[in-house]
């Protein structure tokens, strides 16, 4: 009756509503005696966990105890090909459900986009053998495939082998084949403008990132076996993309083990049949074959650092490719899993540092994830939150990849001390909704200290144009060694993209032995000046020689053009310290396979800016028409017959019709 009565009252005034949030963040720990073994039957006394210094409470404790005894064979010998379910996630875990306890989850990752054939065959193959002779009762796999653009789920977490091994046959046979090929629209990772598709590195990463991602909804110790043909870094493009792919791996705590499909190979100093052979003098004095070798060590790098660098091991220069997949089974032992909700509630994206001890005394060694980012909460933010998270992602060294961003960087001579340096920045149409763009960046010297930065906010207006947004802006610079960071936002979402590399001015004064040149510009579009949209620092552009005649010159960033449209060529060359102004001659060669496409008809340079550098612009407008689809090399030769010197520019770019 009182409570009844309760009741009543509780209804008669206003609903009152209780929200309150907390973050659980949750550890594997691995620990061993000193030969190695699982020492078992811990408790949750026996662990002491701080955060950034401050003791935790563990509110979650639970021991994942591996068996290493292997399963029955297969009920039915005859493998029935399975149609391949394909779906976007990886089922999560939901309360109360322990589908996962004392299961090692293996995730095999299949990127079908940096495999040739023969390699696929050789990766779904080491799968197969794993799966039908060294595949435990503990163990549970996943297939995964990034192709198409898109990171697909064959097949979910399964410890049916005879399930597991339909998926890889019906990868091996080629169940769709013979359907028709969607076209790639970029959906996948925000990339959706096709000249982005070309440098497909950094997709290649996002997709990696993605699947981690997937795994991380689940709170077990996970291992994804990453099959590739290598993976090269284009210099340092793509190291944004390398740290964020490696951040989301150590957050959702997958440790990667990559496994070259290559195999141990044994090539031929100058390559082997499938490509011509090299020319000129490299090949006599054993440049061509250092470089042959240096590009497949650059490929296998990749797959060391991330694996380096989540907790795993890559395999390199082994036929035994299944030894991948073993690997990444055997380094998975019982453990346990702790959680605690961190008293920290500041969703501000800085790293924070877990350490975990025994307090039992034990002699043990321990091993778990050092620490985690924390999230960001921007629909919360004011405008003193938001200028502050502009500030600390700039400042951070982990990088934020929500937006893609591409950008140029080239160099032009003022005077003899000064360069003129512009940058080039293009975003997909289609990232951006209807809101104000913030963008900042910053240039440092090799020492660290800031030397020029630049801040600029512009609205995008949706349904205006569906090119890419291109921003540009320009550094005046001394020579020398450089880094740059550059940060968009979406001002409505809170979406950003980060862009940063390094680069060098050269100082051309100290160039003797070949003709001093400016960087080279590419473009396909000249605009008139005052229709050059998100222009920061008009008072700038008369600096910029690539505004002439009132017209400007759009850098083409990711180089893609179209045989519809002719192509601009730019560049500088200077004849400073000399008396007498010498002719320069020019000419523009495409190659294709090393074979020589097209060249056009050299040009003479003979006047010079009335500056102390004799500044003598290079101009070239090349039909494309002419040219087939695909992808080609550039070179820019500039020759001086009678000073007896020469310069070579080269550069990839790709041709659509």
């Amino acid at each position: 009756m009182r409570h009844l009565l309760f009741l009543l009252a509780l209804a008669a005034y206003p609903q009152a509503t209780f929200q309150t949030t907390s973050q659980l963040v949750v550890e594997t720990v691995s620990v061993k005696d000193k030969d190695g073994n699982p020492i078992t039957g811990l408790t949750a006394k026996d662990f002491a966990i701080t955060e950034d210094g401050v003791p935790q409470t563990i509110k979650f404790f639970e021991f994942q105890e591996l068996s290493d005894a292997p399963p029955a064979q297969p009920t039915n010998p005859r493998i029935e090909l399975l149609p391949r379910l394909t779906k976007t996630q990886i089922a999560p875990e939901t309360p109360g459900d322990f589908r996962y306890r004392d299961r090692r989850l293996l995730a095999l990752y299949f990127d079908m986009t940096a495999m040739p054939q023969p390699d696929q065959l050789r990766a779904l193959k080491a799968a197969k053998t794993f799966v039908q002779s060294q595949m435990t009762g503990a163990d549970l796999i996943a297939i995964m495939a990034y192709t198409s653009g898109a990171v697909q789920v064959l097949q979910d977490f399964t410890g049916d082998r005879n399930r597991a091994l339909s998926i890889l046959e019906t990868m091996i046979v080629g169940e769709d084949e013979n359907a028709p090929q969607e076209a790639d629209t970029g959906a996948a990772f925000g990339q959706n403008d096709s000249e982005f598709n070309i440098f497909f590195t950094d997709r290649q990463l996002a997709a990696l990132q993605t699947a981690a991602t997937m795994l991380g909804r689940l709170q077990e110790k996970k291992s994804l076996v990453y099959f590739a043909s290598g993976l090269r870094l284009n210099g340092t493009n793509n190291q944004a993309q390398l740290a964020a792919t490696i951040n989301a791996a150590i957050r959702s705590g997958v440790s990667f083990w990559p496994v070259d499909a290559r195999g141990l190979m044994a090539q031929a100093p100058l390559g082997d049949a499938t490509r011509g052979s090299v020319g000129g003098i490299g090949m006599y004095t054993g440049a061509a074959a250092n470089a042959v070798t240096a590009n497949l060590q650059r490929s296998q790098d990749t797959l060391w650092t991330l694996a380096a660098d989540t907790g795993g091991k890559a395999l390199l220069d082994s036929n035994d490719l299944a030894r991948g997949i073993t690997q990444a089974q055997r380094a998975i032992t019982s453990y346990y899993l702790l959680g605690y909700y961190t008293t920290n509630p500041n969703a501000d994206g800085k790293f924070r540092k877990i350490k975990i001890a025994l307090t039992n005394g034990q002699s043990a060694t321990l091993d778990y994830r050092q620490g985690y980012y924390a999230g960001k909460d921007y629909s919360k933010f004011n405008n003193a939150d938001k200028e502050r998270q502009l500030e600390d992602a700039l400042l951070q060294p982990d990088p934020v990849t929500d937006v893609t961003i591409a950008m140029e960087i080239g160099y032009f001579q003022l005077n003899r001390a000064e360069y003129f340096v512009p940058i080039a920045v293009k975003i997909p149409a289609r990232e951006l909704g209807n809101a104000r763009v913030d963008f900042i960046g910053e240039v440092k010297d090799e020492f660290g200290i800031t030397v020029s930065n630049v801040r600029d906010k512009v609205d995008i207006k949706r349904g205006t144009t569906n090119r890419p947004i291109e921003y540009d802006s320009g550094f005046t610079l001394l020579p020398g060694k450089y880094k740059i960071k550059f940060l968009a936002r979406d001002a409505e979402s809170g979406r950003m993209g980060t862009f940063a590399t390094e680069f060098v001015i050269p100082n051309l004064n100290k160039e003797e032995k070949r003709i001093p040149l400016s960087s080279v510009v590419l473009s396909s579009q000249r605009i008139d000046l005052k229709d050059a949209i998100y222009t920061v620092g008009k008072d700038k552009s008369q600096f910029s020689p690539l505004v002439q005649d009132g017209m400007k010159l759009i850098p083409s960033v990711t180089r893609v053009f179209s045989k519809q449209k002719d192509m601009y060529v730019y560049l500088q060359a200077y004849q400073q310290g000399t008396d007498e102004l010498q002719p320069l001659t020019a000419y523009i060669t495409f190659y294709k396979e090393e074979s020589k496409a097209f060249e056009t008809t050299p040009i003479t340079i003979t006047e010079a800016q009335p500056n102390r550098l004799r500044t003598m612009p290079i101009k070239f407008q090349i039909p494309l028409e002419k040219l087939s689809p695909g992808e080609y090399t550039c070179q820019v030769t500039v020759l001086d017959a009678t000073r007896k010197k020469a310069a070579f520019w080269r550069a990839p770019l790709f041709l659509i019709p």
